[in-house]
């Protein structure tokens, strides 16, 4: 029999503990076989080990309506199991594929190394793709208390009681007098406590119209969304990310020991006393609006830090950089004219889809017949201030600033027109990053005009190919056999991964009549409307979220080295986890292109 090879602490992330770090894990190892076939840990089950692999081979798979989904393979050297043992429970199932060899690491050392050895917790952060940034000790401890934080370390909201027969106007007056956003409601007739909010409050009134004096035990919501005191506090934030929820309660031996809301999670990662969206509503002055936007940064990268899915983060951010945005323009267009006008925003932020401070994308539209002498210089001042908290002008000149991006809405419309006659060239690119506008400030209803003008492009069969031929330029960087195409300069996910998904579903929505700009939204109703297929609507959302992941980890590896961001990754740099979801995403972009160029008729 072959000897089993030790477990190598050269590699990481075991070279990123100590002496004494090294020392209590190889003490505290063992070593364990698992015969092809055996289900090794079961999605949202705990796990008393983390385990590497000395010899065989272990998958890692999701099981739904069809049967199994293959996410992974982990051979020898990796580790499995950690996410488990920090959270409680595995995102995956695992199973032995192959007789196994490995490396057993017990939970409650392993969270004593993470308590202790700020590099080696930092490392075992999900969303860090790139151990590049772990060589300095200036981030590893910072990361380090990120990833431990828990619960109860939070500021919690008092967890009140008030009995189902209490009237509205007595638990809204309890509300008030307590300061809390919700209260817990017994109920004898019902199994378990339910919640009911401030916002339940209001709308069985308003909405609802109940009197006053109606009880509150039907308003109530069960069963409870909880989390632990010891749970990780990102555990909580994805939980109300899931679930759709801004507020959960807090149990200690299943005994509710208060409330916490999606504002304190976000505060208690943003700073310990305003969270951003405050700070900017609060906002007298430009430098003041400059000053909040300066830690979006850092909330991105913490936040990514531990765990946050992507989805939720561009919904974060993008909330956020329309609050920049719409603080800039209240401070700088006079109150007399901002109902005249509305500010859009384009492309990937018209999309929801920014992450971080990358090139203005905005245009201005104009009530017909408006005189503003001073529109000109006012969107110069605009843009300056974007460009002085950040955002870079775009290259291209799709700002507010230029007369080509503030039209009238007689005028806008007549440009569409334009680009449907000739949707070529430059005026292509207008096109499909107008798609995908929305308004972030003025007057919303300016705007409806030229929606309906764009949406009514998609019942133009000639147009829509000629505007989804672009999505074959790229091809997604894989060699004949598969694999990932290797290049000096790194591979570039825009060319060849993010363009093709995004702008083939943006033809595909116009052409059916897809209001949605988000393109996890636009993925939804095209599978809803079946204009697309369940298995690549999901395969498309999957691999989507794979790309903006490894690309925003790239990006803020280089912010921290103090270089610019950009959209080039290096393979080489990777786990190999993310090297095989990579090189799978890619396939789906492949397998993407050759589908839409069958339903648009396009060669290639």
């Amino acid at each position: 029999m072959e000897p089993v090879p030790g477990l190598d602490l050269r590699a990481p992330p075991f070279d990123l503990l100590d002496a004494d770090g090294q020392s209590r894990l190889s003490a505290a190892l063992d070593l364990a076989f698992h015969p092809a076939g055996t289900l090794l840990v079961g999605a949202g089950q705990p796990s008393e080990h983390v385990q590497v692999i000395a010899k065989g081979e272990v998958v890692a798979f999701d099981r739904d309506d069809t049967g199994e989904q293959h996410f992974a393979d982990f051979g020898p050297g990796d580790v499995f199991g950690a996410f488990a043992v920090i959270t409680g429970r595995a995102r995956h199932s695992y199973r032995a594929r192959s007789d196994t060899l490995a490396w057993l690491l017990p939970a409650g050392v392993f969270r004593a190394l993470l308590a202790s050895q700020p590099r080696f917790a930092a490392w075992f952060h999900e969303g860090l793709a790139v151990k590049g940034a772990l060589a300095g000790d200036r981030d590893g401890g910072e990361l380090a208390a990120l990833l431990v934080t828990r619960v109860g370390d939070a500021v919690l909201a008092p967890a009140h009681r008030l009995h189902a027969a209490t009237s509205i106007a007595e638990a809204s007056a309890s509300l008030r007098t307590r300061r809390v956003d919700c209260l817990l409601v017994e109920d004898p007739d019902a199994e378990g406590l339910g919640i009911v909010t401030r916002t339940d409050l209001l709308d069985a009134v308003t909405r609802g119209g109940l009197p006053v004096d109606a009880a509150i035990g039907p308003l109530a919501s069960r069963p409870l969304r909880t989390v632990r005191v010891e749970d990780p506090l990102f555990q909580a934030l994805v939980l109300m990310t899931e679930q759709h929820i801004e507020r959960v309660v807090v149990v200690e031996a299943r005994r509710p020991v208060g409330t916490l809301g999606m504002a304190e999670v976000l505060a208690h990662y943003a700073s310990h006393s305003h969270t951003i969206s405050l700070r900017l509503a609060r906002a007298h002055d430009l430098d003041a609006v400059a000053d909040a936007a300066r830690d979006m940064t850092r909330l991105v990268r913490q936040l990514h830090a531990q765990g946050a899915r992507i989805a939720y983060l561009t919904e974060l951010v993008s909330a956020l950089n329309t609050r920049v945005m719409a603080r800039l323009f209240e401070l700088l267009v006079p109150a007399g004219l901002r109902d005249r006008v509305a500010l859009l925003v384009l492309g990937s932020e018209g999309r929801r889809e920014q992450i971080l401070k990358t090139d203005q994308d905005n245009a201005l539209l104009l009530a017909d017949g408006l005189d503003w002498p001073d529109a000109a210089a006012t969107m110069d001042r605009f843009s300056q201030a974007l460009a002085g908290i950040g955002y870079p002008p775009c290259p291209g000149g799709v700002m507010a600033s230029n007369p080509h991006w503030r039209l009238s809405v007689s005028d806008f419309v007549a440009r569409i027109d334009d680009w449907r006659r000739e949707p070529t060239g430059q005026a292509a690119l207008d096109l499909a990053i107008a798609l995908d506008a929305r308004v972030v400030a003025g007057n919303a209803a300016l705007f409806a005009p030229v929606r309906a003008a764009l949406s009514a492009l998609g019942r133009d069969e000639i147009l829509l190919r000629s505007l989804a031929a672009p999505v074959l330029a790229f091809q997604p960087p894989l060699t004949l056999f598969g694999g990932l195409r290797h290049a000096s300069a790194g591979l570039d996910l825009k060319k060849g991964a993010l363009f093709p998904i995004v702008h083939g579903l943006r033809c595909l929505a116009l052409r059916h009549g897809i209001e949605h700009r988000n393109s996890d939204d636009r993925i939804r109703a095209l599978v809803e409307r079946g204009a697309l297929s369940a298995e690549l609507g999901a395969s498309l959302g999957q691999a989507l979220a794979v790309v903006q992941r490894l690309r925003l980890a790239r990006q803020l590896e280089a912010i921290e080295a103090g270089a610019a961001p950009d959209n080039l990754l290096h393979p080489e740099a990777l786990r190999r986890i993310d090297r095989e979801l990579l090189r799978d995403a890619l396939r789906v972009v492949r397998d993407f292109q050759r589908w839409l160029a069958g339903s648009f008729h396009l060669a290639g």
